[in-house]
């Protein structure tokens, strides 16, 4: 069965032309029962916008079963209609189109509308029997052959439910940008876990998974019940609603969306690093459940058995300005080059039921990394990678064959180098150079040698990533040799902080406790300098931040604007005036050189 036949066949993912959907709708006995009988609890959604297309999505339930009784109808199913028009009164409509939800796919539908305008504002809407959702709006993305001369959008990742708060949201969602970017970590499939054991704002209860796998702190999503879970009270939040009635997205995962730190369909929680193809098959459905993504132009099999059975990379055209290239940089990739195991057994620990993530995957020993890339390399007849063959070789020819003004990464982790030198200020056994996060592309050296190095040799210009994962405000050059005094700058990447996710400098200072490596982390601005001074391709750093960033377009000039919000008040809520400092940084065209203007209105 292929992939378009089976995703018409489920009744998952439907297509309907502008030119050609004004389909009559739905009566029946749906159409017969009183206002209130149906429900959209978590709003409506757009997504994925192209020229002549946007996908459409929305959950509706009943919001009385005891209404159906004696009609006959079964809950199971639920006949709806989209509606798009191009004014906000649906006076002008464009599409009717009649769908239906089902158990199977938790009552969530997505539709396609294609046919539409270039660069054109649309309000849409979902009705069933006499209700109907909140009104959408959304815009197309503009014609590929068009001049155009500014575009606006925003991005943003990391919305830990369970720490902090969420009113970035609501700066974000009064922010005017032509669509949203999301770079993964959505949700965060772990409940009470260590990491999340900071103080939420009161509108954000403790979740309780269905079924729950233990961890050494707090629970884990294990099933499609427990993922499910989690998107429908992620969602049920009306900032992050208003957000996606707002503006379109265009979503990628990280880590969150299945596993902690995860590499295919492996969970990292032990050394065992424990393949977990069910687990993975449930985190992807539920993924593709909630999230507005076009399933014409990738692709999602439930009949696949194997934990691959999606694929989500992709890429968008606005105009001749930019070109947008999402990658996905967990289903594909090998494990760690320093496996949990391999270093447990080095330093003597359990290489089963330890949890040696320090030394394996943070703060990892450049030369132990080194060698061990090298037998890798040797073993697999190539070097251990991220994006995974196919993938590569895909970013490598869109980027190539992309005659946009601008090149844009959609990039879930970190390309700075993110080094710390202490050879000569720490105490034996703390006295290495350390590759500080390895689960990013530092871990991955001669992968990144070689994407960088294809951006150099092909001359392709005028490329930027916009990064997220580390909960930290970044921005740096990119060299093909991350040694500055070797290497070619060949782009360069803004990295965002979380939305609310505890920062990185904040789990370093945990980490460090009363050891030797206390006195680096004494406070955010101490921990910033050092990270400067060990990697001087550094343009600016925050790594005590949450907050989101937008990018202003021009032919001329890439800008982002970094917004951090203020941490919560003594008191557990969130803080009235939530914004507490901008930061603007550009990069003209033809060059790879930040300007950084802080504290900016």
């Amino acid at each position: 069965m292929d992939r378009r036949r089976f995703l018409k066949g489920a009744a998952y993912f439907t297509v309907a032309s502008a030119a050609g959907s004004m389909l009559s709708a739905c009566g029946g006995i749906l159409a017969n029962l009183p206002k209130g009988t149906f429900d959209f609890p978590l709003g409506v959604a757009s997504g994925d916008p192209k020229e002549s297309s946007i996908v459409f999505w929305t959950r509706c339930v009943l919001a009385n079963p005891a209404i159906l009784k004696d009609t006959g109808y079964t809950a199971d199913k639920l006949d709806l209609v989209l509606q798009v028009a191009t004014n906000a009164g649906f006076e002008k409509l464009v599409a009717s189109v009649n769908l239906s939800t089902a158990s199977v796919y938790d009552y969530t539908v997505r539709a396609k509308v294609t046919d539409l305008k270039p660069d054109t504002r649309y309000f849409y809407r979902f009705v069933c029997g006499k209700d109907a959702s909140p009104v959408g709006q959304t815009r197309t993305a503009p014609a590929a052959a068009a001049d155009v001369q500014s575009l606006r959008f925003a991005w943003l990742t990391c919305q830990d439910w369970s720490v902090n708060h969420w009113a970035a949201m609501e700066l974000l969602a009064e922010e005017d940008v032509d669509f949203l970017v999301h770079l993964g970590d959505y949700i965060y499939e772990s409940v009470g876990a260590s990491f999340q054991a900071g103080t939420a704002e009161p509108a954000h209860a403790q979740i309780t998974l269905p079924d729950g796998q233990a961890l050494r702190s707090g629970v884990c999503a294990a099933s499609l019940a427990d993922y499910r879970t989690l998107y429908r009270t992620y969602r049920s939040d009306k900032r992050l609603q208003e957000l996606h009635r707002k503006f379109p997205m265009i979503a990628i995962w990280d880590d969150h969306e299945f596993s902690d730190d995860c590499w295919r369909d492996h969970q990292t929680y032990s050394n065992e690093n424990k393949q977990q193809t069910a687990r993975r098959r449930a985190a992807s459905q539920a993924w593709a459940e909630y999230m507005p993504i076009d399933w014409g132009d990738v692709s999602f099999d439930l009949a696949n058995e194997a934990y691959d059975n999606i694929r989500i990379y992709r890429d968008f055209k606005f105009g001749k300005l930019m070109h947008l290239v999402m990658t996905d940089e967990r289903l594909y990739r090998d494990d760690h080059i320093v496996s949990e195991a391999l270093y447990a057994s080095m330093v003597g620990h359990d290489p089963v039921n330890g949890n040696d993530s320090i030394g394996s995957r943070y703060f990892v020993p450049q030369p132990l990394l080194a060698q061990a890339e090298a037998q890798e390399t040797a073993a697999m007849q190539r070097a251990p990678a991220m994006l995974g063959p196919t993938q590569t070789q895909w970013w490598k020819d869109t980027l190539k064959n992309s005659g946009a003004a601008w090149k844009v990464w959609g990039n879930e982790v970190t390309l700075n180098r993110m080094w710390l030198d202490l050879r000569n200020l720490a105490p034996a056994p703390y006295n290495q150079l350390y590759i500080v996060n390895a689960d990013a592309w530092d871990g991955y050296p001669s992968h990144r040698a070689e994407l960088m190095s294809y951006l150099k040799t092909e001359n392709i210009n005028n490329v930027v990533a916009i990064t997220g994962d580390l909960h930290a405000f970044q921005c740096g050059v990119i060299r093909d040799n991350p040694d500055p005094a070797l290497g070619t700058p060949v782009a360069v990447d803004f990295v965002a902080a979380g939305i609310s996710s505890s920062s990185f400098y904040q789990y370093l200072k945990d980490g460090a406790g009363n050891t030797p490596l206390a006195p680096l982390v004494a406070t955010p601005e101490t921990f910033d300098q050092v990270m400067r001074a060990n990697n001087p391709d550094f343009a600016y750093t925050d790594h005590n931040a949450q907050g989101y960033a937008i990018a202003t377009v021009t032919p001329g000039a890439f800008t982002v604007l970094f917004n951090k919000v203020k941490p919560l008040n003594s008191d557990g809520t969130k803080p009235a005036e939530p914004l507490a400092k901008r930061t603007r940084i550009t990069v003209q065209a033809g060059t790879t050189s930040p300007l950084v203007e802080d504290n900016v209105a």
